[in-house]
């Protein structure tokens, strides 16, 4: 396989760091040191369909990130951008809203199963947010506890003491405990007893950088139990996960029922949305918490989210992914046996995170990572990667043609690791 280069790219990228901070902000820039090295990586898309996008220079790309979540049915679904088109030729960001909102309402308290009401917003940080004011509201209290690790967004109360910006006032009344370790939780809940409003996290441990860890057998039923038992809201921030584990929502997936329930990503296929889903009893709360953005009723995105969970209910598409997902994991792990790497995939299948063995350093990924970039399969050497239902045989048939010539590549550098 050819190479892949970007003078494009990278004169674009020139000229982006004269005039947006970091060239491109956040943790997507290659200055964020999740692009190792930078060379390797396309930085601006020029077009995109399906399971692919295609850079600036005219490089093709199997896109395993899959925009970091957004992409579930692939990108520019007809069915979706139909819908989108429609409503646009209607009306958009209006003064009041569309009765599409209730419509998208009623279909989510249909397909989720924790769903007895829906309020809508634009990124996943606006619903948790959302939720842990809620959860203040309806306990009066003030202390939040979430797990090590767990991303919820970038406002203060959910970072830590020492990002830049973030003050020790900002997350004292955050308490952070390891995932899967319920005997710790019971002594917090102790120990703050009558003081804390709710519990947030994800549906697993799929924090970035580190291996994924599944919840252990009983644990979401146990922490079930003491929220209830103990007048906490247990809030499930389904940003990430939500719809490709279970339409129904990934605590239904995983046997529990979360009080509020947060979904953003994959919602809408791409189109600017999110949700905060909950129990009838915190309806007074939410109902009492002032909560309102620019665009958050905007009625094309409203349209989109529609379509796209109607497609995905009628496709059971959590179970394409999954069998997806299980195919690249063999594939990859298969071409890393006949090389000599041993690899390993966490996570749920759906959205499977990726290690070597002998590699604490990760290191070793970066390089393989940056071969199957520079070969057109984008996937990522910090973050899980997500599975979409556009992505189909011929895509993993030349995922694992790249793989094998990118552990080629990253084996001769390393002559030192023949066995």
């Amino acid at each position: 396989m050819q190479l892949y280069q970007y003078p494009k790219s990278n004169a674009l990228f020139d000229r982006a760091a004269k005039v947006i901070p970091a060239g491109v902000p956040g943790h997507l820039g290659p200055a964020a040191g999740c692009f190792i090295p930078v060379s390797a990586y396309p930085i601006f898309c020029e077009t995109a369909k399906g399971a692919h996008f295609w850079d600036v220079d005219g490089n093709r790309f199997i896109d395993y990130m899959c925009a970091y979540g957004p992409n579930i049915l692939g990108y520019n679904h007809p069915e979706v951008d139909a819908a989108a088109r429609a409503q646009m030729e209607k009306s958009n960001c209006t003064t009041v809203p569309s009765p599409l909102m209730i419509e998208l309402a009623e279909l989510l308290v249909d397909t989720v199963d924790s769903a007895d009401w829906a309020m809508f917003a634009k990124n996943g940080g606006d619903v948790t947010n959302l939720a842990m004011l809620t959860a203040r509201a309806a306990t009066g209290r003030k202390k939040i506890i979430k797990f090590k690790g767990g991303y919820h967004g970038i406002l203060p109360w959910m970072l830590d003491a020492g990002y830049p910006g973030v003050l020790l006032e900002d997350v004292e009344n955050t308490i952070t405990i390891p995932f899967n370790s319920i005997e710790l939780f019971k002594r917090v809940l102790e120990e703050y007893r009558g003081d804390i409003a709710g519990v947030i996290s994800t549906p697993y441990d799929h924090q970035a950088f580190y291996e994924n860890h599944l919840p252990e057998p009983g644990f979401w039923n146990d922490v079930r139990q003491l929220c209830t038992a103990n007048g906490i809201v247990l809030i499930l921030d389904d940003v990430r996960c939500g719809f490709r584990l279970d339409v129904r929502g990934s605590d239904h997936y995983y046997g529990f029922r979360a009080d509020l329930i947060c979904f953003c990503k994959a919602l809408a296929n791409g189109y600017n949305i999110s949700a905060l889903c909950g129990d009838a009893s915190l309806r007074p709360s939410i109902s009492s918490v002032f909560a309102t953005g620019s665009y958050w009723l905007s009625a094309v995105p409203i349209a989109a989210a529609i379509r796209c969970i109607e497609i995905m209910r009628e496709i059971n598409a959590p179970e394409v992914m999954k069998k997806t997902g299980e195919k690249f994991a063999e594939g990859l792990t298969e071409a890393a046996r006949q090389h000599g790497f041993e690899f390993r995939v966490t996570g749920e299948k759906a959205m499977p995170f990726l290690t070597l063995g002998d590699d604490d350093s990760s290191v070793l990924l970066q390089e393989w990572v940056a071969e199957m970039v520079m070969r057109g399969v984008f996937l990522a050497n910090h973050h899980n990667h997500f599975m979409n239902c556009a992505m189909g045989e011929e895509d993993l048939v030349y995922t694992f043609e790249a793989a094998h010539e990118a552990f080629e590549a990253v084996r001769k550098r390393h002559p030192e690791m023949y066995r």
